[in-house]
């Protein structure tokens, strides 16, 4: 006998029958995006504060250009092991464990920078972080997607973004104006445990994935899931996903291959520039010769932060693929443009530079909806972490690239061939790209 049933012989009232996605949004949706906010926070907070203290780190541990590039991509490196290792078990074993426990190594692993002896061990320490932030990156859009209402899910998924800028923007003013003394750097980066600690202890008893449950055949545990949070019964066209766990190889057969190699594509693409770039903004405006650097680092942080709120709306109103081909446009024609006025005077050098920061922020929207929209439920946290795992490799290969490139050809050249990056991922856009914005994800 069904619960409804039971419920109605009970001579109560049974239990509307809603699909998951239709779920109007509730209190549990805005928990859930608030949990995941803080993670992306975190996530943001880590990732921007190596950036803004690489000067001091530099200077204290003597560090060459090639361990300035190493250090600044170490994250990006434990991004692309965690993201491709701990997406594919979060498809196995589930969303919610690795939704949890990941924060525990990141706050652990954080503190310890306190103490780095050296530049190996320092890079090995944030080679770990970056492993803990590989699994949030797979599993947190992948778990929230699967929970939120269709309508509503666009946005829910863009916010997490400007979550995350939040974090990169905090840390590039904290790094920027509290790094004063010769252990100051060591304390900045420390301070990520903070962030780490509160998102752990706020995730504990987060449920299940109704989806990945009904993939696994695990149907009364989604019911139960579904009922106690949502107070409705599962609609029998979310039942379709019910099946087996399906092969990593599966990614690349014929129904995914194509949404897979575009979303490395346009993942990548996108990334590349924004992490090298930003990154040593204060190395960038330095060669450029620009005057009260501090204070414009401060304007292009605002102009990051703007960009990701903004970035929210485009994403709810617009089509998938339009925003994603139209941002890359944009971006490529800034950057050209910031390579060919390198010479002029800050106030038209910096127009596109801040054009450049407004819509990189907003089309950063995009990488936390488009991936898990690309994959059917039983691949979604494969398929998200390996987009997100090899996106992080380009983003390394990126700032690793940027000091050596700026040394041997200068501002303009190397704005060319980031612009190259983008206009890249344009063309495969234009080619590849699905529009998945109505797509039924369960």
């Amino acid at each position: 006998m069904s619960n409804s049933a039971a419920t109605a012989g009970l001579g109560q009232e049974p239990l509307a029958t809603t699909p998951l996605d239709q779920i109007p949004f509730n209190r549990f949706h805005a928990k859930i995006t608030a949990m995941t906010f803080g993670a992306n926070f975190s996530d943001g907070y880590a990732l921007g504060m190596i950036g803004a203290v690489l000067p001091s780190v530099s200077a204290e541990l003597g560090l060459t250009s090639f361990w300035e590039g190493m250090i600044a991509s170490s994250a990006l490196i434990g991004l692309f092991f965690g993201s491709l290792i701990l997406g594919r078990v979060g498809d196995i074993i589930g969303r919610q464990r690795l939704y949890v426990l990941n924060f525990a190594l990141i706050a652990v692993v954080s503190v310890l920078q306190l103490w780095s002896p050296s530049v190996v061990a320092l890079f090995i320490l944030r080679v770990l972080i970056g492993f803990g932030l590989g699994a949030d990156y797979a599993v947190g859009p992948t778990l929230m997607s699967e929970f939120a209402p269709r309508k509503q899910r666009g946005a829910m998924l863009a916010s997490l973004t400007v979550a995350w800028t939040v974090g990169y923007v905090a840390a590039n003013v904290l790094g920027t104006y509290l790094n004063s003394g010769p252990d100051s750097w060591r304390w900045l980066l420390a301070s990520g445990t903070i962030p780490a600690v509160i998102v752990l202890i706020v995730r504990i008893g987060t449920p299940e994935s109704p989806g990945w449950l009904i993939s696994q055949g695990r149907t009364d545990e989604a019911r139960s899931i579904v009922r106690r949070y949502f107070n409705v019964e599962l609609d029998p066209q979310d039942f379709k996903a019910e099946s087996t766990s399906a092969r990593y190889s599966e990614l690349f057969t014929a129904g995914n291959r194509t949404r897979t190699w575009f979303g490395v594509l346009f993942f990548s693409a996108l990334v590349l520039p924004y992490f090298a770039i930003y990154t040593f903004v204060p190395t960038i405006l330095s060669d450029l010769k620009v005057q009260d650097a501090d204070l414009q680092y401060l304007v292009l942080n605002l102009f990051l932060l703007a960009g990701g709120i903004a970035g929210i709306w485009f994403v709810a109103k617009m089509p998938r693929r339009s925003f994603t081909i139209w941002s890359f446009f944009i971006l490529a024609v800034s950057l050209i443009a910031l390579g060919a006025s390198s010479t002029a005077s800050a106030m038209v050098m910096m127009i596109p530079f801040v054009i450049y920061t407004f819509v990189m922020s907003a089309a950063s929207n995009i990488t936390q909806v488009y991936p898990p929209e690309l994959f059917p439920t039983q691949l979604r946290a494969s398929g998200v972490g390996l987009l997100n795992g090899l996106s992080r490799i380009a983003s390394a290969i990126g700032t690793f690239a940027l000091p050596l490139s700026l040394t041997s050809w200068g501002i303009p050249i190397t704005m060319y061939w980031l612009a190259g990056v983008l206009l890249l991922g344009m063309f495969g856009t234009l080619l590849w790209a699905p529009e998945t914005k109505t797509e039924h994800l369960v």
